[in-house]
């Protein structure tokens, strides 16, 4: 089988690594490489299973089987001899030495356990990002080949190919696990509780792909407007992600400060996002009452009266996205007093999620908290708070850039607010609410806390009191 590759998707296509990312940025040629890597080693290695994924069907039939570059194109000169296209639902690929392409799809965390006999030698996964965490370590977890396999000297099995852009529901674990604390090419041993593979990101640029006509194709990019989206698709840049809830506002340079001595006469309250087995949120607000600030550096800056300022956060996380630590309810509220000593604030309650009001075997969590010191409002959870919660968060970012209105600021020590927010992705059906499979708890939290002021300020009472 000839095989004609750019530069940089021979670099993926021999690399030794066995859990590789290959992309970043738009048109850098990854759903050729994972077409052409599957095929190559298909006609080499008898009945070898590749099972390539996609999050819909429908995806991966127009991405995989139609148009130039598609699998009956590049596959034509071999059909029927070498092998055959089953068209039924789904596709499959058959060699004639038994070797087998599975087309498959994984919408929701539930579907992963059809594939749980699968024994899968090469795993291909098309756009990463769009899959959970969950998904992945299970579908993952079926890569395995058997003693009796004849592997040609070289080759190394099983193998993990994925490719992806940077945006959706997987955005945070993706970059945790592939871009955050490696360098490009560099291959990693992994320890046994994240796979034990090689792991590699080789990222992949538009200038990568000489198929396309790249003045035409940056051009159409360019068009997008915003210049965080125009550089997260031009350069796959994985700070910022292109369609997502919040990206076309978010701007460090406005919305992230260094932290400045609070106003006494500032009100100082604190919101609250409960979880267990996910990560819990509490995000501690200053609400401006016009007065001026002194920065850092000794500058004066002016704001607005109910200027919102996010001054501190916790997060119950293990280090892992979207994975929590499972505290209890005291050992949560412990922490937030110490917290606040430490803060030296008169702090005030505020909204927190109302499931933390659940009564459960005669207890609930807002009285475990209250026993211990700690005590919430009830959040607006009232019939369309969510989707309007979204859209004041977003006003809010658009006031800090136009200072009309008051703004959303974030200390810039507020770290996991700054890493999940800007990237959280819109829902595929809703596109006015957050994919709720997404790292949202610290964003449902800014949200009650953005909701209880406005419904503040819609009463008539003081900005920043409610």
């Amino acid at each position: 089988m000839e095989i004609k590759l750019h530069p940089k998707q021979s670099k993926a296509f021999k690399s030794t690594a066995t859990e590789i990312l290959y992309g970043g940025a738009a048109g850098g040629g990854k759903s050729h490489l994972i077409r052409v890597k599957p095929c190559a080693l298909a006609m080499m290695i008898p009945k070898l299973q590749v099972y390539l994924f996609r999050r819909r069907y429908d995806d991966i039939l127009k991405n995989h089987f139609e148009g130039p570059g598609s699998f009956p194109e590049l596959l034509s000169d071999f059909m029927p001899k070498y092998c055959r296209i089953s068209y039924q639902n789904p596709p499959r690929i058959r060699f004639a030495n038994g070797s087998v392409i599975h087309v498959c799809h994984c919408q929701h965390e539930k579907d992963r356990f059809n594939y749980q006999g699968a024994e899968i030698h090469v795993l291909l996964i098309d756009e990463l990002t769009h899959f959970t965490e969950k998904i992945y370590r299970y579908i993952r977890s079926r890569c395995r080949v058997s003693d009796k396999m004849k592997i040609p000297k070289g080759i190394k099995l099983p193998l993990v190919l994925c490719g992806s852009n940077p945006g959706g529901v997987g955005h945070n674990w993706v970059k945790a696990s592939w871009i955050d604390n490696a360098d490009p090419f560099e291959i990693r041993q992994m320890p046994k509780e994240e796979g034990g593979m090689l792991r590699q990101y080789i990222p992949a640029k538009l200038q990568d792909n000489p198929s396309l006509n790249e003045e035409e194709y940056r051009a159409q990019l360019s068009g997008l407007g915003n210049p965080y989206l125009v550089k997260a698709m031009l350069e796959g840049s994985w700070d910022i992600v292109a369609g997502g809830m919040f990206d076309d506002l978010w701007n460090p340079a406005v919305h992230v400060v260094e932290p400045f001595a609070i106003p006494k006469t500032w009100r100082i309250d604190r919101s609250f996002d409960w979880g267990s087995s996910k990560p819990y949120s509490v995000g501690w607000w200053a609400s401006s009452d016009g007065s001026d600030i002194v920065l850092a550096d000794g500058t004066r800056r002016s704001t607005l009266k109910g200027d919102l300022f996010r001054i501190a956060e916790y997060y119950g996380w293990n280090g892992q996205p979207n994975t929590g630590t499972k505290e209890t309810a005291v050992d949560v509220a412990r922490k937030i007093i110490k917290m606040e000593k430490e803060m030296q604030f008169n702090v005030r309650p505020g909204p927190a999620d109302n499931s933390i009001y659940d009564v459960n075997n005669g207890n609930c969590i807002a009285d475990d908290m209250a026993r211990a010191g700690v005590r919430w409002e009830r959040s607006d959870k009232s019939p369309g708070s969510r989707k309007n919660g979204w859209e004041l968060m977003r006003q809010r970012l658009k006031a800090s850039i136009e200072r009309c209105d008051p703004g959303l600021f974030v200390f810039s020590t507020c770290r996991n607010f700054i890493r999940t927010i800007p990237v959280l992705p819109r829902d595929e059906k809703e596109s006015d609410d957050i994919d709720t499979e997404a790292e949202d708890h610290i964003a449902d939290e800014a949200r009650y806390r953005v909701l209880a002021q406005s419904k503040s300020v819609s009463s008539g009472s003081v900005i920043g009191m409610y």
